[in-house]
């Protein structure tokens, strides 16, 4: 497929009622599934969700979204209308940190691999750098510097529709070698001054012993 240009005609969409619409309204039970507190089924969830997106955005509307990972049940619940996230040892960009310092509002997405339905929460977020709780976040030697405490705004579980029609969940479908590997990409866009049998020995087997060092 070629790329589009600059010049491609578009017609966009404006306006609330023009997009209404096109795509329409929900229906009741969707319309109004959205809660403020966690339910014993949300919290069945988190303990057994190791996948969560995070969704953040800059004072500019400059956005970001990060994927946080762990055992399953990282995500602590502290009550009914609050959650508390680990950081783990990353690249130290900082990116959704930076965000939440000057905007704290966050939308998160936990995952079940396999499942097709997700849970989502949207709140307002703190970094917590001092906490009871951050001892029972240890996982291999590793007691998180800061955690991401949000307050639940709104939470719901959305369908499965996405990951249906992308089949994401399938063997069948996975062809993770059609593209270069992690270290190839790195060679190529961030480190081309770096001997490629270098990347890739960072990027082997031994790179999951490493998950936990800072």
């Amino acid at each position: 497929m070629e790329p589009l240009g600059p010049a491609t005609p578009m017609r966009e969409v404006t306006s609330e009622a023009e997009l209404v619409e096109l795509l329409g309204s929900p229906a009741p039970y969707a319309a109004q599934k959205a809660r403020t507190s966690l339910h014993a089924v949300d919290r069945e969830w988190l303990a057994h969700s190791p996948l969560c997106l995070i969704a953040t955005s800059g004072s500019d509307g400059t956005c970001d979204v990060s994927p946080k990972g762990d055992p399953p049940g990282f995500v602590r619940v502290l009550d009914d209308r609050t959650v508390a996230i680990p950081e783990r040892p990353g690249n130290k960009r900082l990116d959704g940190f930076r965000n939440v310092l000057v905007n704290p509002h966050v939308g998160l997405i936990h995952l079940l691999p396999g499942r097709g339905d997700t849970l989502r929460i949207n709140g307002r977020a703190r970094i917590v750098r001092e906490a009871p709780f951050l001892d029972g976040m240890t996982v291999r030697g590793h007691r998180p510097a800061v955690a991401l405490v949000v307050e639940i705004e709104e939470i719901f579980h959305h369908c499965s529709k996405a990951f249906l029609r992308s089949c994401a969940w399938d063997p069948g479908t996975w062809r993770p070698d059609a593209l270069p590997g992690r270290a190839r990409i790195s060679k190529a866009l961030e480190r081309p001054d770096e001997p490629l049998e270098v990347l890739e020995e960072h990027y082997g087997p031994s790179y999951a012993e490493r998950l936990y060092e800072g």
